[in-house]
């Protein structure tokens, strides 16, 4: 069930919300980890604390340049490297900088997942004393839902001009896909009209994107809650890279 939705207007806020001592299990829509074959080639640390803190301390320009030169010493078709997860979930390589930026995604909320004491199953535990907070928090991808039902249809853009009534209709089919449970997560969307209504005129898609992740959560909580290692994600993951919960 779908209780609210809570939007933030720069990243100050959502941190704030993040550092609150509260318990959550949390879905973002970005990536938690970069190729091992990038890592290697630039002979960056290959232990996911170590590696994260380097990347973090780099600037936005720096980071670019850094994958632009990987880029270039790599054939036509080759040019990025890709995780394994990325190649399962149809993603984006984790180290685009452009188109989407998914690398300054990871760059701007990985800081502000540490700084919050958040659990990464499979990648990072904090080292802190003994408390009743537990904030858990992996990787999601909005797409990988939304494509199981809609297929090559798309149904979102941030361009007014692409924002066309085939999109809205994209939205309202993926909507009412979820209510019914027509995934394969087993799972039910329960919404307000209200909501249902804020979900499909949203046409920026933004809103759509945060139910398809808290779906994904769901998931990945059930699976917990039976039994599952590391909330549904592979027991054998690379510790490196990452994984997106449900791919």
């Amino acid at each position: 069930m779908l209780l609210k939705i809570e939007r933030f207007t720069s990243l100050t806020a959502f941190s704030d919300w993040l550092d609150q001592p509260q318990s959550w299990l949390g879905v973002f829509d970005l990536p938690f980890g970069l190729p091992r074959e990038l890592v290697t080639v630039l002979g960056w640390p290959t232990d996911w604390l170590a590696c994260m803190q380097h990347f973090s301390a780099m600037s936005r320009s720096e980071i670019r340049t850094t994958f632009m030169n990987f880029c270039a010493a790599r054939p036509v078709g080759g040019k990025f490297a890709h995780r394994a997860t990325d190649l399962a979930a149809g993603s984006s390589s984790s180290m685009k900088w452009v188109n989407p930026p998914v690398a300054y995604m990871m760059h701007a909320g990985i800081p502000l997942l540490l700084q919050s004491g958040a659990h990464l199953p499979g990648l990072f535990t904090p080292q802190h004393p003994e408390t009743q907070v537990m904030k858990l928090a992996l990787e999601g991808y909005p797409g990988l839902l939304a494509r199981e039902i809609l297929g090559s249809r798309s149904y979102k853009a941030d361009d007014k001009a692409k924002q066309t009534p085939e999109r809205l209709i994209a939205r309202k089919d993926l909507i009412t896909a979820l209510e019914q449970g027509r995934t394969r997560l087993d799972l039910r969307l329960k919404l307000s009209n209200a909501q249902r209504d804020a979900l499909a005129d949203d046409a920026t898609g933004d809103t759509l994107d945060a139910v398809l992740c808290l779906m994904q959560a769901a998931w990945a909580s059930q699976h917990h809650a039976s039994g599952a290692a590391m909330y549904g994600l592979p027991p054998h993951l690379d510790a490196l890279e990452g994984w997106i919960v449900t791919a």
